[in-house]
């Protein structure tokens, strides 16, 4: 974009912190490759005061913002309407807007399925293990459950909200695939049941191995490693975890989260804009942030 101007539209970010984040990167090199006009900034909103953002911003006629902690959950009571995905897993991160108020979507998990499929990773009648029963394991479980995958394995150091997350995705996933997907809750220490005469896709959607972390993992078997075909890490500093190493030490692949932060931030775009990016394009801003990070891989 060339200039600010009375017609430039505006997006943005809300959440606390979001001074680190990454977003700018993704949404203003996409508008400067379309030539469009519009700006992302991101907006600290202290807690107590996310009502008032979103119906401020509503106001002053921004057209799209991206929420992150802590607000996900609480900015659902704040909306016209829900997605029914994002309904689902109890997660917002994307506000569109719309007559009367902003509709939510989570593209975290759109973002996270382009990913996976832009590495040639499929889902469908897939076995997977999600490591972890937080909110983002939550939400990938949703995920896997409606893109049909055969069997999830939901592994957590207690048993007692994978037992919770479990019994919610095969209720809503029974609906409309009756007896599939299974999603099986397991506490960590108990990885040795999961059969070991198949390879896994194995999601990791914990915190352990976040920066400055990076030599922590959840699971640190060796035998665990050797099931994984394929091993997808929602972390994405470092650029290589603990995890993501075992999975390669045992002759898997591995991948960090960056591409999924680049395709909920495409996605979005792309909601917010009613338009399709182009995969060059959205590759292109993908080496930028490795750029602005410091990855060379």
């Amino acid at each position: 974009m060339e200039r600010i101007d009375g017609h430039t539209r505006l997006c943005g970010l809300i959440g606390n912190p979001v001074e680190h984040t990454m977003s700018p990167v993704i949404h203003n090199t996409l508008a400067e490759k379309e030539g469009r006009n519009m700006v992302y900034v991101p907006f600290h909103v202290e807690q107590g005061q996310l009502a008032s953002a979103v119906e401020g911003a509503y106001a002053l006629n921004v057209l799209g913002l991206n929420v992150t902690v802590p607000y996900k959950g609480e900015v659902i009571g704040c909306l016209k309407e829900t997605d029914a995905m994002a309904g689902q897993i109890g997660a917002v991160n994307t506000l569109v807007r719309t007559k009367g108020g902003y509709k939510g979507y989570n593209t975290d998990m759109m973002g996270l399925y382009r990913a996976m499929c832009a590495e040639g990773i499929s889902l469908e009648g897939e076995e997977i293990i999600i490591l972890g029963a937080g909110g983002a394991a939550r939400a990938a479980a949703f995920l896997c459950a409606s893109k049909k995958a055969a069997k999830v394995y939901l592994l957590n150091r207690t048993s007692g909200k994978a037992e919770q997350i479990a019994e919610e995705v095969n209720r809503a996933a029974g609906k409309a695939y009756p007896g599939k997907p299974c999603v099986c809750p397991m506490r960590m220490d108990e990885h040795g049941k999961i059969p070991s005469d198949r390879k896994y896709l194995a999601i990791q959607a914990t915190s352990v191995g976040l920066y400055p972390n990076v030599e922590d993992a959840v699971l640190t078997d060796s035998d665990f490693y050797r099931k994984i075909h394929t091993g997808f890490d929602l972390i994405y500093r470092p650029s290589q975890t603990r995890f993501m190493a075992m999975v390669r030490e045992q002759g898997g692949r591995a991948f960090h989260g960056l591409k999924m932060l680049l395709y909920q931030g495409v996605t979005a775009y792309e909601l917010w804009n009613d338009t399709k990016i182009e995969e060059k394009d959205a590759l292109a801003v993908y080496g930028k942030m490795k750029e602005e990070m410091g990855i060379d891989e």
